[in-house]
């Protein structure tokens, strides 16, 4: 028997209903991930290794080989007596510089012998070649290959020793020259080529990234730091930016080994092309001085006296009657800008006051005892033979006035030939040390000329500014001149 179920009108509607929405959700459903594909973040794009052939094929014929000669009896090659250094060259078949070849049997002791292997690239079509100062320095004869092959002798034009740039000339005309870049456009993380001539092995290219600008190695320049592979032989040759532009000068490397160890430096190419200019001009560098000694500002010190954050250059020294002095300027002060230019770490000054026309009349902001003031300085110009006057005399005798001990310093007053002997108006000298003072590293011998930013006349003022100091348990900065030099100690009663 069959059985049929009846149903309302109302009923058989709501049936439907219910079978038009079952049929939406489950369409919904079958599209839902294709909805949540479509709404979702794009993917990260992908990222492709840039090419070096068509950059390597266009910049190589401006890069050339440099090699050195000098008479024979001259000092040896680096590389003597390195066996790593020598077997590479055995395994390659290429003779160690300044090694005679066997083939060519015995030479004459006149006969110059290989100097060194450098690097350099070509400046200008009539034959300018930029390089590093140390690859020529001391030279008889300097060769320069070209990528065809060509070998011609070069004459040096100049090299600056202080930011270890060199430039050659040959007599050529017509050659392939490089194109400088900005180095103020060259970011961190970049991409960077180099071309040179690793252990005399020519036009070999080399790639990686930028890791640091303004990398302070506490010479006359901030380098640019990549970790592009460069050996002894890549001095002197071009890094370059993917457009092709050279943008340094490879000039060091970090490492243990005497290889390649990821850390390289090159002289930013807008400073080595300012020292290129005045070396063709007049084949010297002119560079301005102020007659003062500095170190750099501590993060201690700097919260010690009040300067806040730690920027600037510590004076510890002044040449007596040089310019600085006629200034006014003191050992302590702390010199914060040059003709509203910031001094952010002491490796700023030389640079900024090195780069000013001898003569000219600047104005240097100087931070002395809490207060900021301005001083009037006519730059002169730096010459090897001008140093800080070293005032080397007699151990300073006591004097009768005796300070007693704090801060755990005993103290005598200067005498008036002392004084004038080490160009003071004031201070006291450390009699005897024990205590806080002496984990500071004040020492026996040692002239207090200021305790925070309080300057001290004499061992009387020194025992109560000292003590009212002591009785605050907070640290004391106090300036020691010691020798000609002096500097900020920090010192931290009861502990």
């Amino acid at each position: 028997m069959t059985h049929i179920n009846k149903t309302s009108p109302a009923t058989d509607r709501a049936r439907r209903l219910s079978t038009a929405l079952g049929g939406l959700v489950l369409a919904a459903a079958a599209l839902w991930p294709l909805a949540g594909t479509a709404q979702s973040a794009p993917p990260a794009p992908t990222v492709q290794l840039p090419d070096f052939s068509e950059l390597a094929e266009r910049v190589s014929p401006a890069v050339v080989n440099i090699r050195t000669t000098e008479k024979r009896g001259s000092s040896a090659s680096p590389h003597d007596g390195d066996p790593n250094i020598e077997e590479f060259f055995r395994r390659f078949g290429i003779p160690m510089p300044n090694r005679p070849d066997p083939r060519r049997g015995p030479r004459d002791d006149d006969e110059p012998r290989q100097r060194g292997v450098g690097s350099g690239f070509i400046l200008s079509a009539d034959g300018y070649i930029m390089t590093n100062a140390h690859v020529v320095d001391g030279a008889e004869e300097v060769i320069v290959t070209l990528t065809d092959k060509r070998e011609l002798k070069a004459r040096i034009i100049g090299a600056d020793k202080r930011t270890d740039v060199a430039v050659v000339k040959v007599d050529a005309t017509g050659l392939p020259f490089v194109k400088v870049g900005d180095v103020n456009k060259l970011k961190v993380g970049e991409w960077v080529m180099a071309i040179g001539s690793p252990f005399g092995l020519d036009n070999t290219v080399t790639a990686g990234i930028v890791s640091a600008k303004q990398r302070d190695t506490g010479d006359y320049l901030p380098f640019i730091q990549t970790d592009v592979a460069i050996n002894p032989g890549n001095s002197g040759g071009p890094l370059l930016n993917l457009r092709g532009e050279v943008v340094g000068i490879n000039s060091q490397i970090y490492s243990r080994s005497g290889g390649f160890m990821g850390i390289s430096f090159a002289i930013p190419i807008d400073e080595a092309m300012r020292v290129s200019d005045q070396l063709r001009t007049s084949g010297r560098v002119i560079r301005g001085r102020i007659g003062v000694t500095i170190a750099p500002v501590t993060k201690e010190v700097a919260e010690a006296i009040g300067l806040g954050a730690p920027r600037g250059a510590l004076v510890q020294s002044v040449e007596k009657d040089g310019p600085a002095d006629k200034a006014g300027l003191e050992a302590g002060d702390i010199i914060t800008k040059v003709d509203g230019k910031a001094v952010e770490k002491s490796g700023d000054l030389p640079r900024i006051v090195g780069g000013t026309k001898p003569g000219t009349k600047s104005t240097l902001q100087v931070f002395r005892r809490g207060n900021v003031r301005d001083l009037g300085v006519t730059v002169v110009e730096f010459e090897p033979e001008a140093r800080p006057t070293r005032r080397a005399g007699a151990q300073p005798s006591p004097a009768p006035q005796l300070a007693k001990s704090v801060l755990g310093i005993t103290a005598v007053d200067l005498s008036d030939a002392q004084k004038r002997e080490m160009n003071l108006r004031g201070g006291v000298r450390v009699e005897a040390v024990d205590g806080a003072a002496a984990r500071a590293g004040v020492r026996e011998g040692d002239v207090i000329l200021a305790l925070g930013n309080v300057d001290i006349t004499d061992s009387k003022q020194f025992a109560n500014v000292a003590g009212e100091q002591e009785k605050g348990g907070k640290s004391v900065s106090a300036l020691v001149r010691r020798g000609d030099s002096a500097t900020w100690l920090v010192i931290r009663p009861g502990k």
